[in-house]
């Protein structure tokens, strides 16, 4: 068997790609940032084709840079941004529109009406999920209503669907000449058309949004030796088999190696994603997080989680980069916040997008509050990075009041784990201590294991959680009165942001 397993993480802003060793460590990577479009207030698009040249690119340059090549690998697996719709012609390759981004608005009217009429008990019963703009089926609704011959071309079986795991996959496998139109079920369970009983589209649901069947690809396992095929031959080049997919919350989980009910994992990326194993236990939440399914190893059962969702955490980073220009570098914001002692009793809610989990309020917008003539930029920017933090204290708890665990360690992964300033922050904004792994990209390797379990490059997870070892751990340091002080003032905050648009 070939020495390495191979990783496409097609995330938000970028896609990148890794390869692993058997020891889950790094070999070589290569990251490339992608448009992000902005068409109009709370509308996010991608350009699927720049998306999939992407893909092509750094999986390129990654081999290329550490001298591999395909026949240095023993798979491919896939993770990526989940709720993300892409709709595109089957016969030509070409996408219909643009990607419509999870964290687009646009669907809110949608979503709302769902609920009007008691749809939405049924989609919280059968998905484990509320209706919300955040998920994938009233973008496709959407779509299908307002672009000139899509409805058509979709019941003909011409217009096809799929999260950017399947647009990747579709493509990796050839396309036009061949491709493979097909999912997992932990991208599936993120539609709101997923029984996650039956783990397959439900008639009742695809009904709810007007969605023809015949657009939506083949459900499968998160890990299986066939149900993803190869990479399809290429100017000679090696086919290697596709045989993980795993949304990248779910992905990260993996990673993490949280395989047993009760462990939990939360990711610092574009938003934040606290995921609680719950084994095969379906648990419904009483407190605004969702359920979802974890993974599926070939033909084991599925394994379920609880979820909370934030939808802006590093994206508001980059807003200070982008729109306010007060950071010229993502990195420069620790060394800002650094700066003070504290915010000086700013808060910043980054409700961009409204607000998810626990809340789920669309019409929630950005606020910034309790500034004085002595707030500085520094403050700002430290305001930023405690948004961070309780925003998954928000989620934390609705997570322990959900399954009864008490958290005693929260173990964290993603690009943010980097700043230490924020895990100081966090540990001390939850009152846990906060362990960060040597292997940080987390979502990336999880893809990595859930393809090398099915081709049998590690013999199971219990190998996997040999590999896991902590780089840091950070102790919290805040006194009970400031952590509670700390989090009245932001939940007063949160209040601020309500009810700031009519999203009819």
């Amino acid at each position: 068997m070939a020495d390495f397993i191979g990783a496409v993480d097609q995330g938000t802003t970028s896609t990148r790609f890794m390869v692993f060793d058997h020891d889950g460590r790094e070999v070589a990577r290569h990251q490339l940032e992608h448009e992000q479009i902005l068409p109009r207030a709370g509308w996010v698009e991608h350009n699927p084709l720049e998306i999939w040249d992407r893909t092509q690119t750094v999986i390129g340059t990654a081999l290329s840079r550490a001298g591999l090549s395909g026949d240095d690998l023993a798979a491919i697996g896939v993770t990526n941004q989940r709720e993300t719709a892409i709709v595109w012609d089957r016969r030509t390759g070409r996408p219909l529109h643009n990607a419509i981004v999870w964290q687009d608005t646009r669907t809110a009217a949608i979503a709302r009406a769902l609920d009007a009429d008691g749809r939405g008990d049924v989609i919280r019963e059968k998905a484990g999920l509320p209706p919300a703009t955040y998920f994938s089926a009233g973008k496709v609704q959407w779509l299908l209503e307002n672009v000139d011959g899509l409805r058509e071309a979709a019941e003909r079986g011409d217009a096809v669907f799929g999260t950017p795991d399947t647009w990747v996959l579709w493509n990796l496998t050839g396309g036009t000449d061949g491709g493979l139109h097909v999912t997992d079920v932990t991208n599936a369970s993120r539609t709101m058309l997923m029984d996650l009983t039956t783990l397959d589209w439900d008639e009742e649901l695809l009904g709810f949004f007007g969605i023809p069947r015949a657009m939506l690809p083949d459900i499968h396992p998160s890990s299986h030796p066939d149900a993803f095929g190869a990479t399809a031959a290429r100017r000679g080049s090696a086919q290697v088999p596709i045989a993980g997919v795993l949304g990248d919350q779910q992905a990260a989980t993996v990673g993490q190696v949280c395989f047993e009910p009760g462990e939990a994992k939360n990711t610092y990326g574009t938003g934040n994603f606290l995921l609680l194993n719950t084994g095969t236990e379906l648990i419904r939440s009483e407190n605004g997080l969702l359920t979802t399914v974890a993974y599926q190893l070939g033909d084991a059962g599925p394994v379920y989680a609880l979820e909370g969702s934030i939808a802006v955490t590093g994206s508001a980073v980059q807003w200070l980069r982008d729109q306010l220009g007060i950071i010229s570098g993502a990195s420069e914001i620790e060394r800002l916040a650094a700066q003070v002692d504290d915010t000086g009793g700013a808060y910043f809610v980054p409700a961009f997008s409204g607000l998810f989990a626990p809340y789920w309020r669309s019409d929630a917008r950005g606020a910034i509050v309790g500034l004085s003539r002595f707030t500085t930029n520094a403050h700002l920017a430290r305001a930023t990075l405690e948004a961070i933090c309780y925003q998954s204290r928000d989620v934390a708890d609705a997570m322990e009041a959900d399954s009864g665990v008490e958290m005693t360690t929260l173990k964290v992964d993603g690009g943010v784990t980097a700043n230490d300033l924020c895990m100081q922050l966090q540990a001390d904004v939850l009152g846990v201590p906060v362990s960060r792994p040597v292997v940080a990209e987390t979502t990336a390797l999880g893809a990595a294991y859930a393809a090398g379990l099915a081709v049998g490059f590690w013999s199971g997870t219990d190998e996997l959680r040999a590999n896991w070892h902590e780089d840091t751990r950070w102790e919290p340091t805040w006194s009970e009165d400031q952590r509670r002080d700390g989090y009245a003032g932001w939940r007063k905050a949160v209040e601020r942001t309500l009810d700031w648009v009519d999203d009819d």
